[in-house]
């Protein structure tokens, strides 16, 4: 089924994760005459053997510019995801003309010359500790929400895998500075203590071009709230 309303969306995700993680997503955006397109980035998931010191921000904006470009997508919808945010906004930039709107799910919104550890920087000493006892710039995966399910913990678990330090360490660059594109900000608000999105939900919520929303649910709501998720991207979208 394709009609008129129905949406091409490609998701950035998050880090540590890959394609896979979006599992749930893939019947209902089916079901709703939408196609899903969940790519994983170099050195992750399916593509962890590919895994290399020098893997950084601008190796996962090509990864996604050569899945627009290959499969010829137009009028896409980006979704970014946690560090996802910082990958389509590099990716937004560079092939404005093939989006259509741009979606931030619990994700981080970069300034042209910041990165992800220049918005997160309570975080950057406990993580360069941590690749340090991995192998210098491995970062092992941040624990789950507390209420993802078992089963789902165990399915996560499985697969996530160390991410490269220099992807939270490189400076996104514009080449075409802040967006005009349209843009929405999701922010879930089962946070935890840190609240590592708030800053991006007071930021969008009073900056103009945005559209502002909220999910009850926790980071990924692509595991534990798919549904919810998906009837807040249909509002969205059409």
């Amino acid at each position: 089924m394709t009609s008129s309303s129905s949406k091409t969306f490609l998701v950035c995700h998050g880090a540590w994760s890959a394609g896979w993680v979006w599992k749930k997503m893939h019947p209902l955006m089916q079901a709703a005459g939408h196609r899903l397109i969940t790519p994983t980035y170099t050195g992750l998931g399916e593509r962890a053997h590919l895994v290399h010191r020098g893997l950084d921000l601008e190796a996962h904006i090509r990864d996604m510019l050569n899945v627009i470009s290959y499969e010829d997508l137009r009028d896409v919808v980006l979704v970014g995801h946690s560090y996802g945010g910082m990958v389509a906004t590099g990716v937004a930039d560079r092939v404005r003309e093939r989006i259509a709107q741009l979606i931030y799910l619990d994700a981080f919104v970069p300034r042209d010359g910041q990165s992800l550890f220049d918005l997160n920087e309570p975080v950057i000493e406990t993580m360069r500790e941590l690749a340090h006892d991995a192998d210098g710039w491995r970062i092992p995966p941040m624990p789950t929400p507390p209420d993802t399910s078992p089963e789902d913990v165990e399915w996560l678990t499985a697969r996530r895998v160390d991410m490269p330090i220099k992807c939270f360490e490189q400076k996104l660059k514009l080449q075409h500075g802040e967006t005009n594109l349209p843009r929405s900000y999701i922010y879930a608000t089962r946070t935890t203590q840190a609240d590592t999105f708030g800053q991006f939900a007071r930021r969008t919520r009073n900056e103009a071009g945005w559209r502002y929303f909220e999910i009850d649910a926790s980071h990924s709501p692509n595991v534990t709230a798919p549904e919810a998720l998906m009837a807040l991207l249909q509002e969205i979208v059409s």
